[in-house]
């Protein structure tokens, strides 16, 4: 195949799989809406099942039958809108994959904000899939799916960029080792401050009783597991955050800026970054804090996360991450020498 037809096949997959995030999106809110009619389980009932958010009500009398029915109706839309979920990220990847064959040479997909969007949103996407049933995320999915069809839509309209070849500071197996580290930690960062903010619409949802909760909210698992998820997200991003930002990425930036700290905008944000989750965690492991003060500390995380991510590119000029936008990167003083 030629370039052209790499990068025509990387932007219809792009196009294939925000059909498929879409519609996955769709088979959920019908299954959240077909939810309505069917009870609340409580007790065991109500951890058994993934599929279902919130459990399998077992009824009992004379609907029971029917209840069940719909119940394992409403489940069928659950795992279809999974099962599509799981394609579509297979499709993301063959997205990916294409638009780092549609350069010569070859190379990873991360030359301009446009592929990195794309593959932080494909990260996000894959954690969900893989956790899934480890975390019993049936209960993320509508937000996950919408949130990752959002960024994807504005990565097509407003920051696509044509292939090209990569830049000399990103020519560079380093490139390879900081970035998947640094799109791992924001997928995993980016999931729990989804569960964080879902924290504190359920908690306050308990505190105003009862009679406040329907729909999606009494869905949502208890505060207490939802915290739980979200310290557990927090936890398995901050070391990778930690490799990516404090290890990494100085060595790669002595490698082509001939220095290990540049004051650089994207450099000072991650910095910034990597405080508030470690504030994070050392408040939950040494003042005790759990809770809405901890989920409010993970969403001020991943603000600074997505502003650093994208948001940064809009105001600021003096960037030496050419592919953020900014500057151009400064000539290195091994290319001064030649």
């Amino acid at each position: 195949m030629t370039d052209a037809a790499w990068e025509s096949l990387s932007n219809q997959a792009i196009a294939a799989a925000g059909l498929l995030y879409f519609l996955a999106l769709l088979a959920h809110l019908v299954e959240w809406a077909s939810l309505r009619k069917v009870p609340l389980a409580s007790g065991a009932a109500a951890t058994e099942s993934v599929d279902i958010p919130g459990g399998v009500a077992v009824a009992t009398g004379p609907d029971g039958d029917e209840v069940e029915d719909r119940a394992r109706r409403t489940a069928l839309f659950g795992r279809l809108g999974y099962l599509v979920t799981c394609l579509a990220v297979a499709v993301h990847f063959v997205s990916l994959f294409s638009r780092g064959m549609a350069a010569d040479p070859n190379r990873v997909p991360w030359g301009n904000m446009y592929e990195f969007t794309l593959t932080g949103t494909f990260v996000v996407a894959f954690l969900y899939v893989v956790l899934y049933r480890k975390f019993r995320l049936a209960w993320m999915a509508p937000i996950v799916l919408a949130f990752v069809l959002t960024i994807l839509m504005v990565a097509v309209i407003w920051l696509y960029s044509p292939v090209a070849p990569l830049t000399e500071a990103l020519s560079s197996y380093w490139l390879v080792i900081h970035v998947v580290s640094a799109i791992i930690a924001t997928g995993a960062f980016t999931l729990g401050g989804i569960t964080s903010a879902l924290y504190l619409v359920k908690a306050r949802s308990v505190a105003r009783g009862a009679s406040a909760e329907s729909g999606y909210v009494a869905r949502l698992p208890q505060p207490e597991a939802l915290d739980r998820v979200a310290y557990r997200l927090h936890a398995f991003g901050f070391p990778v955050w930690t490799f990516a930002v404090l290890i990494t990425g100085p060595i790669w930036a002595h490698q082509a800026w001939s220095s290990y700290w540049n004051w650089d905008p994207k450099e000072v944000w991650a910095f910034i970054t990597w405080v508030v989750y470690a504030a994070y965690l050392h408040a939950r492991t040494t003042a005790g804090w759990k809770g809405r003060n901890a989920a409010i500390l993970a969403l001020v995380g991943v603000a600074t996360l997505w502003f650093n991510f994208i948001g940064i590119n809009y105001f600021s000029t003096t960037s030496q991450h050419s592919y953020a936008g900014g500057a151009p990167a400064p000539i290195s003083a091994e290319t001064l020498q030649r």
